[in-house]
């Protein structure tokens, strides 16, 4: 029983310490949000990540990373609207 607690315990510090482990009320929108905006930020943090996709779209690296910052803004559209009980 211990075990279970201390794990439970583990999770929760986890969660919120970094939101892209989500949580139980986590939505669908809300978890492939963060997986784009931690893929885009690996994307702009990775040099060599970066130099292949300006060569490969013909442009320059610093265009590059202003696109991708802008796509961290809402990266899978805007928010679903939610339904009130």
């Amino acid at each position: 029983m211990g075990d279970r607690y201390n794990i439970h315990s583990q999770l929760e510090h986890l969660q919120s310490k970094y939101i892209g482990t989500g949580h139980a009320d986590t939505t669908k929108y809300e978890w492939l949000t963060n997986q784009h905006r931690d893929s885009l930020a690996s994307y702009m943090g990775h040099y060599d990540m970066l130099n292949y996709f300006a060569i490969a779209l013909n442009e320059t690296k610093g265009r590059v990373r202003f696109d991708l910052m802008e796509r961290m803004l809402q990266p899978c559209g805007p928010p679903p609207e939610k339904m009130d009980e």
